[in-house]
Formats: structure tokens, C-alpha cells, sequence
């Protein structure tokens, strides 16, 4: 193949990067970003939202357009990233796995997103154009250049900073990118890393980005002690008092998707006490109360679980696709672009299928691990590897710490599950054995699911609804 056919992917990745933003522009803002973008204005930084997003918003909002220069550069690391890893394949003269990456680039449950301006997002453009950078240079067996492992440093590094939980994505992927070590230096390696990201990041968000802390650390006790207080009414391991617990149930307050409701008003009023402790000695609580009542906390969690993976639910759930408007807001920030809009409601009608699904793509990233670790060590297996393990442990992750159940948190395991499946189909069709059990699992996944939603009754579909429900 000549060398302008293998860099056709470079090409197309600048196409649809400048249609995208042309389509999307000034972006769109969400609650989230609304609140983030005040604090650029204020020059008034916390913690609820990692200031690492506000902060290189605040560099880039010299260039006026409110959301604009965000959207743009969350899309143009995202399709760099595809472009660059896509061309990594065509260099290898695998073209048919090039295209492959750049349309699961394209898929609507994906792109979509990049028009929506919002840290996981951000998170998922930084690793994105990170692998696609290793990719450029590992498919071809080539060294990578230190301004490039550099460049692939910061961008993870910014990617971790950007998300309360992006290490369990993060930093097993950096360990696994690395060109030598066995599976027990790896782990280790994963572990320290962990336990270090948790440790600095509290300092940097103080520090460099000048924060003041918030109570988003106590949310997660809060969420899971709360679940089982409802359940078991032991004030003693729980740290609720009798009548806070009963004024939990009268409440409605614990919900299986979202913490949100504990968070003001008589549902906070009636968690007052726990809320003011120390969130060490929240935690505590919690390891005291999991351990007495296991049946309680696992029902919560994996009922949890269940919901933020989108299977066994009501068809109609929240949180599944962008919005096609910005919302409602006095800082300025506008609208997306018609021809983005109208994608978005056009499209909407593929979040309740299984393409929208996170368990479905946690199903084909598992196939994808098993495959992998059954190869021998290779160029296009050893990425996919890396992308594969980052899937499942940030998917794992959900089982013990969320509080919310929106698609967005899922984007990157589900991305990663698709792109590393590709890479390991591109050097050899996966094994029967996979493909038969893998195929099959899935196939009871989805049908499972389908089951679900045409006999469950429909999810509630809006936040008040959520909070009335």
C-alpha cells in the first residue's frame, strides 16, 4: 500500500473532526459544565467537580465562545487519537481494521457525546488520543519518541484528574502500556499507582488548581449507609438514628440509580449527624456496616450495578443520550448548532438498544480478555490487551463505588471494549471457543434484557421523575 493510502485515516479523522465542530459549535452544556463554567468566571474553584476541567477551561476561555473552545478540544483529541491508531493499522496494510476503528469512531452512541461538554467526556477524548499515539508508533514496531511518550504522560494524567474515578481506567492501562513486566509487577505497579493518585489528588486540586474542598468524598458512605439502614434499621452500624432512618423511608430517599435526593432537604436533614463526621470515619461506618449486614449491602450494590450496566430495567431510562439544548443557564453559554441538534434527536431513539447498553459492551470487552490472554504476545494483541484490561477494571469498579447511573460514566469501557476487539480480530479470527461462548453470553445478555424492558414497567425518564419515583 503507498504511503498517501496509509495515511488516509489521518485525513478522515481531520474531516469529520472539522464537520463535527462546524455541526456542534458553540458545544453544549449540561448542569455539570454550567457549574464549572461559573467558576471560571468567578475565578472561585472547588472540589465537586475535579478542578482539573475548570482550570484548563479557564486557559482556553481567552478565546470567547463560551462551551465552543472545550467542545473543540475534547473533538479534536478524540478523532487525532481514532486517526492516529487507525493509521497504525493501515501502516500494518490491515486497512479493513483502520475503517473499523474509524467507524466505531463514528458511532452515534459515541460521537454524539463530544458534542456535549462534560469531564468524562474530556476524560475519554485524553485516552483516546493517548492510545492512538502509542498505537502510531507500537503497530509498527517502532520506538515511540520521548516528545511523544511525553505527550502520552500528560495526556492520562490530565484524563485522571479530569474524573473522581478515572484511575481505575487510567492507571491499569498506563501499567499495561509499559514495554516490559509480568502480570505480578504489573499489578503491583497498578495498585501503587492507585494508591498514589488517591493520595495526590486531594493536594493537586488544593494546591496547583487552588480548590477549596467539598463534601464530594461523603457522598459514596452516604449513598451505601443509607441503603442499608432502609433495609436492616440498625441504627448502631449504620450511624442513623432510629428516626432518621424512618424519615429516610418516609422520604423515598434511597434510590437505586442516584445519591441525589440525600443531598438537601429533609433527606439531608435526617442524615445531618453522619454527614458531619470526617469522611475517614465515614468510611469506617461503612466497613462496620457492610460487615455485619453483607446480604443488605450486596443486594444495593448489584442492584446498583445492574442499573448503571442498563440491563434488567425499564425501557426509557434517564441519562442515556445528550440532550439536543444546553441547559438553561445565566453564564452565556448557548445552544448547540442546529445540525447537531438535530443528530441528537434523530438519533435518540438508539440509546434503549443494546448498542446503549454498558453490559453489553462489558460482555464483548470480557470475550475480547479471555481472547488476548489466550495469544501468544504481539503487536496489535498487546494494545488491545491494555485497552481491554482498562475496560474491565473501570467497569469492575462501578460494583463497589458509584452513586449515579448515567451512560456518560461508561463511555470510555465501552469504546475500549469495541477498539480492542478490532485490534485482535485484525491479526487473526478470534477462537471458536470464544466466539461460541462469548457469542452466546452476549446473546442472553441482550435477550435478557430485551425481556426486561416489554415486561418491567417503563423507567422513569426525566430527573423529577427520577426523584419522584
Amino acid at each position: 500500500m503507498g504511503k498517501s493510502r496509509r495515511l488516509w485515516p489521518l485525513w478522515a479523522a481531520l474531516l469529520l473532526a472539522v464537520a463535527m465542530v462546524a455541526a456542534g459549535w458553540p458545544g453544549l452544556a449540561q448542569y455539570d459544565s454550567v457549574e464549572q463554567f461559573q467558576q471560571v468566571l468567578s475565578g472561585r474553584y472547588d472540589d465537586w467537580h475535579p478542578p482539573a476541567m475548570a482550570r484548563t477551561w479557564s486557559l482556553l476561555h481567552v478565546l470567547g465562545g463560551g462551551a465552543g473552545p472545550m467542545m473543540v478540544l475534547q473533538i479534536a483529541l478524540y478523532w487525532v487519537g481514532l486517526g492516529l491508531l487507525a493509521g497504525g493499522l493501515a501502516r500494518m496494510d490491515r486497512p479493513r481494521a483502520a475503517a473499523s476503528v474509524m467507524a466505531i469512531g463514528a458511532l452515534p452512541g459515541f460521537a454524539i457525546w463530544l458534542w456535549d461538554v462534560l469531564k468524562d467526556v474530556q476524560m475519554v477524548a485524553a485516552i483516546v488520543a493517548a492510545v492512538g499515539i502509542v498505537g502510531w508508533w507500537r503497530l509498527h514496531g517502532a520506538r515511540i519518541p520521548w516528545a511523544a511518550v511525553a505527550t502520552t504522560i500528560l495526556l492520562l494524567g490530565y484524563a485522571t484528574l479530569v474524573r473522581a474515578n478515572a484511575l481505575f481506567a487510567t492507571v491499569p492501562l498506563a501499567v499495561m502500556l509499559l514495554p516490559r513486566g509480568g502480570w505480578p509487577t504489573r499489578l503491583i505497579l497498578a495498585l501503587v499507582g492507585m494508591v498514589v493518585v488517591v493520595m495526590l489528588t486531594p493536594l493537586i486540586d488544593a494546591g496547583p488548581f487552588d480548590a477549596a474542598p467539598s463534601d464530594v468524598r461523603t457522598t459514596e458512605p452516604l449513598f451505601d449507609l443509607t441503603a442499608i439502614a432502609v433495609r436492616t434499621d440498625d441504627a448502631d452500624a449504620t450511624g442513623i438514628d432510629p428516626a432518621g432512618i424512618a424519615a429516610l423511608r418516609r422520604g423515598r430517599c434511597v434510590k437505586t440509580y442516584f445519591w441525589d435526593k440525600l443531598g438537601d432537604g429533609p433527606c439531608a436533614d435526617a442524615i445531618e449527624d453522619l454527614a458531619s463526621r470526617p469522611v475517614g470515619a465515614m468510611y469506617l461506618q461503612l466497613a462496620n456496616a457492610a460487615l455485619r449486614h453483607p446480604a443488605a449491602y450486596a443486594e444495593h450494590r448489584l442492584a446498583h450495578l445492574n442499573m448503571t450496566q442498563r440491563w434488567l430495567v425499564g425501557r426509557g431510562l434517564m441519562d442515556n443520550w445528550p440532550p439536543s439544548r444546553s441547559q438553561p443557564n445565566a453564564q452565556g453559554l448557548d445552544d448547540p448548532g442546529p445540525v447537531a441538534s438535530w443528530w441528537i434527536v434523530t438519533t435518540a431513539a438508539l440509546a434503549d438498544t443494546p448498542l446503549g447498553w454498558p453490559i453489553v459492551w462489558l460482555t464483548v470487552a470480557l470475550a475480547g480478555l479471555v481472547e488476548a490472554l489466550g495469544r501468544p504476545q504481539a503487536l496489535a494483541r498487546d494494545l488491545a490487551l491494555a485497552l481491554l484490561v482498562s475496560a474491565v477494571a473501570l467497569e469492575a469498579s462501578f460494583a463497589a463505588i458509584s452513586i449515579a447511573a448515567d451512560l456518560r460514566y461508561h463511555l470510555w469501557p465501552m469504546i475500549a471494549a469495541a477498539l480492542g476487539f478490532v485490534l485482535l480480530w485484525s491479526e487473526a479470527r478470534p477462537s471458536r471457543r470464544v466466539l461460541q461462548v462469548g457469542g452466546g453470553i452476549l446473546l442472553l445478555v441482550i435477550a435478557s434484557g430485551i425481556a426486561a424492558r416489554a415486561i418491567l414497567p417503563p423507567a422513569p425518564s426525566n430527573y423529577a421523575a427520577m426523584l419522584a419515583s
